[in-house]
């Protein structure tokens, strides 16, 4: 499964920033945002300057504590998106093949075509629970592969994928000299049940990761790549032409959180485990939805059986006041991607309107 477009742009970044605001906005994919107010910090706790060239060493320090990796194998970079671009950035050249999952994230399929690279995709199917299958990502890679690519947590689905898949995926990768980048941002919605990065598990392996998803802290744009120390090196080289050095308020912030992760975690799961009670329910009650249902995570990724996915949407903003996001910003034109980390009482009005709306359009069929 080939997809060869070049893009300098992120259809789904542009829909999520231009329209994707709602009374009951059900299209966010992280935990509502955790107030500054509740973290332990004053105004002498932040500085606009400070030595910060090659990483902020007290958040080097932080970053290596909770990946368990050493700190020369951590780049702190502005969120998992700016991550992201750097991993691929680092290791892919004109003309190379990257490997990447569809369903996918648009920003990823977007970096490779940006960087000049030839996109070859490897199908997670909705019947195999969008887990992710060895023999397919074989079956995509080529002598030129040079990146192998996919989200763990699955973003759209919430998929997990086990350390055995990953071993065997890194077999792949070796076979034919490539690298393999785990998007891990989702990964954090598992808190204390999380399995060590997939770093741990070869050289082969780059992740990324933030605190934005699982713990409501995308304001301070706290996010990082974790890779054996010579390529931590030269990604570090690559991002003085794009971040330089960061804003250094965030980075004495981010220290602060890390130290606090404990609590902000309790908080979000505390919030989760409700929500997804209530997720679990409405689904029960919906026989014109399918979905392969996730155990973690902050989303799902329902097929609609009845009714076109965009109709759908569409019929919820115009007139439910309500967003999930089109499925065809993830390669599913027949899904809806539904977050629900926002808190209870927006979800609980969200999901009786997106019932409603279900209803209205079985109605017209």
């Amino acid at each position: 499964m080939n997809n060869p477009r070049r893009v300098n742009a992120s259809l789904y970044i542009e829909w999520a920033k231009l329209h994707s605001q709602a009374r009951f906005n059900l299209a966010t994919s992280g935990v509502i945002p955790y107030p500054i107010a509740d973290l332990p910090v004053t105004i002498e706790d932040i500085e606009l300057s400070g030595p910060s060239s090659y990483g902020y060493e007290p958040l080097q320090q932080a970053l290596a504590r909770k990946c368990k990796v050493e700190p020369d194998s951590v780049v702190a970079a502005i969120g998992t998106s700016m991550a992201n671009y750097i991993a691929m950035a680092a290791v892919l050249a004109q003309g190379d093949d990257a490997v990447i999952e569809s369903p996918a994230y648009d920003p990823l399929i977007g970096i490779a075509g940006f960087l000049g690279a030839n996109v070859k995709r490897f199908e997670r199917r909705m019947d195999h629970g969008f887990l992710v299958e060895p023999d397919s990502v074989d079956g995509a890679v080529t002598k030129s592969t040079r990146l192998i690519v996919f989200t763990n947590l699955h973003n759209p689905t919430g998929a997990l994928t086990d350390n055995e898949t990953l071993l065997k995926i890194g077999e792949i990768a070796r076979g034919v000299g490539a690298r393999v980048l785990v998007d891990e941002v989702y990964l954090e919605a598992l808190f204390d049940e999380a399995p060590l990065s997939s770093v741990h598990l070869g050289n082969e392996f780059i992740a990324t990761g933030s605190l934005t998803k699982a713990y409501g802290l995308s304001g301070i744009r706290c996010g990082w790549i974790l890779a054996e120390p010579d390529l931590a090196k030269r990604m570090w080289r690559l991002n003085d032409l794009f971040g330089n050095i960061p804003a250094h308020p965030a980075e004495r912030l981010s220290v602060i959180a890390l130290a606090s992760l404990e609590r902000i975690s309790a908080r979000a799961q505390a919030l989760l485990k409700k929500n997804r009670v209530m997720i679990d329910r409405f689904l029960d009650s919906r026989d014109d939805l399918e979905v392969a249902r996730p155990r973690f995570g902050t989303v799902i990724a329902p097929r609609v059986l009845r009714a076109s996915a965009d109709q759908l949407c569409e019929l919820l903003r115009e007139k439910y006041e309500t967003s999930v996001v089109p499925g065809r910003y993830f390669d599913m034109p027949a899904h809806i991607r539904v977050g629900f980390g926002c808190n209870s009482e927006m979800l609980a009005g969200g999901l009786e309107r997106l019932g409603a709306a279900l209803d209205e359009l079985g109605r017209r069929g």
